[in-house]
């Protein structure tokens, strides 16, 4: 099926820098599943320094950094303050993983207690731990998909007052201890800590992504996913049968 050459562009934005855990595979899983159905498909990898046009794109996607790299975005990122609000009002889809999504809540307090001001379009905080970084297996669950969510979460930090958590956590770490929720969605904006890559590992999350995308959910080609679709069976058989193991 051809989309008649409708073009679709991707901005990866700080790729360089906000890059941990082989994030970019997100961005090319994107490209990937958009081509197979037809779109023409680019990537920008832009990132310090440079002035994106962040509304010539249909879909932006930040990945996690260290806590040192965080604070240097966070300088950077708040010259597009008002652009991201007005996307995400307007509905635009945009994927942040890891620590990057902590940005865009009011402040980031890091482990000495110096407080960050955060682009402030959400209302949580994010406070970082000093004790060693948590990191946990994950199954998540979403209602706008049949299919659990699997893969992994390496984080140092506690997130406060999420308003619309993306995932209820059926196994793993939430937005904080004892918080059975995780991440934040807004619209078509969705922020993570769910790595592994997210989008490789879940198959089913990513034809939904890639449908908002296209604006057309029957748009998608699913055919050539049966590989990750296979991966992504054993991973969650694995990790069910843990979570039998330990109720």
């Amino acid at each position: 099926q051809n989309q008649g050459g409708i073009s679709m562009k991707i901005l990866h934005l700080y790729h360089d820098i906000m890059n941990l855990y082989g994030e970019y595979a997100n961005v090319l899983a994107m490209q990937r599943i958009l081509s197979n159905s037809g779109f023409e498909c680019t990537i920008d990898r832009l990132s310090i320094g440079d002035n994106a046009d962040l509304s010539a794109y249909d879909f932006i996607y930040v990945g996690s950094g260290t806590e040192r790299n965080q604070r240097v975005v966070l300088k950077d990122i708040k010259k597009y303050a008002d652009d991201l609000k007005k996307l995400i009002d307007g509905g635009r889809v945009i994927l942040m993983t890891g620590n990057s999504f902590e940005m865009l809540g009011k402040t980031v307090t890091d482990a000495e207690q110096n407080s960050f001001n955060g682009l402030g379009i959400f209302e949580f905080t994010t406070t970082e731990q000093n004790k060693s970084r948590v990191t946990a297996d994950a199954v998540f669950s979403a209602d706008f998909l049949d299919k659990p969510l699997v893969g992994f979460v390496n984080k140092c930090s506690e997130i406060s007052n999420v308003e619309n958590p993306l995932f209820e956590v059926k196994m793993g770490l939430g937005n904080k201890s004892g918080d059975k929720h995780e991440g934040v969605r807004k619209n078509n904006f969705f922020g993570t800590h769910l790595t592994g890559p997210v989008l490789i590992k879940n198959p089913y999350f990513l034809e939904y992504m890639a449908g908002l995308v296209a604006k057309d959910s029957k748009a998608i080609n699913t055919e050539n996913l049966s590989y990750e679709r296979a991966g992504y069976e054993v991973t969650l058989s694995e990790l069910e049968k843990r979570m039998n193991e330990n109720k």
